[in-house]
């Protein structure tokens, strides 16, 4: 009797926690938010490491593969790897100027049988998922005619039909996935934040946030539909807009702080803006009327805080450095720059933190973390992958 009531409680657990694949930057709904449920902060163990080479794409899972990008001599490299054992199982590499701040900046993004990868200097490529073949590249600067950000381009690439949206031009690029040729372009000075789409009256838009400030466009044909102006020292807006509905959530650093914008009669209106919120370029989460994020700047302080998504006003706050953090299963997983993983409740009322994991990596950690059917993925910017179990 015994064994049998064991047997339905394990029955019962499995049906209740989830596995979830992170085919892309920012996550199944990308909005940094895991459908994953059933996993274990508390058992968190190391269960491989990897050397990529230096930069600071994140990595993306998809049928038992991971992806990810690294640099070394010259070269960047795309990796599938298998994300249970860290086992090479094909690269590709090919020319790129390491750059300062060195390496690859964006994450790959695999949709059906292909994966997508964008470098520092522009070249959007097409590769057969599974095989690591390449079916086609293009150099999107040299076609649009746009040059280059200061520290390289780092919008990862966003699947819309067709299309590839990225964050080129002042208004964003779309290229046509299965030719690999420019639909749609806009000029002028980009920055380093990537493309999110959203849903309004029967059409999608994008919210391109771009060295001006945020635009909002047509994703189809990128008519411009409005514009907010937001500009920040150095061009640096790097955290993704958050669409919470009909309002839109900007963040930068630099002490530019915080706005929400109502766009619900399609035009952007301020509610608020706030110093309480400085992403400079680590994105936040929405998450029961609360935005969680890390308020600070690289190279000085910098908090785990939380403020309300209607006036933005600090809730709480927790000193742990400047990092990133994405959530799942009602809990905040955040990446601190030495390399301190932090899990803690998803709560307004005050920081409760449940466990802390010492990945082992160094400074400096500004790739956000991912979790994917019970492995936690962190890296730092030298190129060390860590695998972190979390499904005990």
């Amino acid at each position: 009797m015994l064994k049998y009531t064991r047997v339905l409680l394990m029955t019962a657990f499995a049906a209740a926690a989830m596995a979830d694949d992170w085919h892309a930057w920012r996550g199944p709904n990308a909005n940094g938010i895991s459908n994953e449920s059933g996993w274990n902060p508390a058992a968190a163990s190391a269960l491989w490491t990897k050397e990529l080479g230096v930069g600071y794409s994140s990595v993306s899972v998809k049928d038992g593969r991971l992806y990810t990008m690294g640099h070394e001599d010259g070269k960047d490299i795309v990796y599938c790897l298998d994300a249970k054992t860290g086992k090479d199982l094909w690269s590709h590499a090919y020319d790129c100027e390491r750059g300062q701040y060195k390496g690859p900046r964006a994450t790959p993004v695999v949709e059906g049988a292909s994966l997508y990868t964008f470098s520092r200097s522009a070249l959007l490529i097409r590769f057969d998922a599974e095989s690591g073949k390449k079916i086609w590249e293009l150099d999107v600067l040299d076609e649009t005619g746009n040059e280059n950000s200061r520290w390289g381009v780092a919008s990862s690439p966003v699947i819309h039909g067709d299309l590839i949206l990225l964050n080129v031009g002042d208004a964003g690029v779309a290229v046509d996935k299965n030719k690999g040729a420019i639909k749609w372009k806009s000029s002028g000075p980009q920055s380093y934040a990537s493309p999110v789409l959203f849903q309004r009256k029967g059409k999608t838009l994008a919210a391109i946030f771009s060295a001006p400030g945020l635009n909002i466009v047509d994703a189809t044909n990128g008519k411009e539909i409005d514009d907010w102006k937001w500009e920040t020292k150095y061009d640096i807006n790097g955290a993704d807009p958050m669409i919470l509905g009909d309002k839109i959530f900007i963040s930068s650093g630099y002490g530019n702080g915080c706005a929400m914008l109502d766009f619900s009669s399609g035009k952007l209106k301020k509610l608020w803006d706030s110093g309480a919120m400085n992403n400079q370029f680590s994105s936040s989460v929405h998450w029961d009327g609360y935005i969680y994020g890390v308020d600070g700047q690289t190279k000085k302080k910098g908090f785990l805080r939380c403020i309300s998504a209607e006036d933005g006003s600090e809730k709480w706050s927790m000193p742990i450095g400047f990092g990133s953090l994405i959530a799942a299963d009602e809990k905040l997983i955040a990446l601190g720059e030495r390399g301190t993983l932090y899990f803690a409740e998803i709560t307004p009322k005050k920081y409760t933190e449940i466990a802390t994991f010492e990945t082992g990596l160094s400074q400096l950690c500004w790739t956000p973390p991912v979790l994917a059917n019970g492995v936690i993925y962190c890296r730092n910017d030298k190129g060390t992958l860590v695998a972190v179990d979390v499904s005990n």
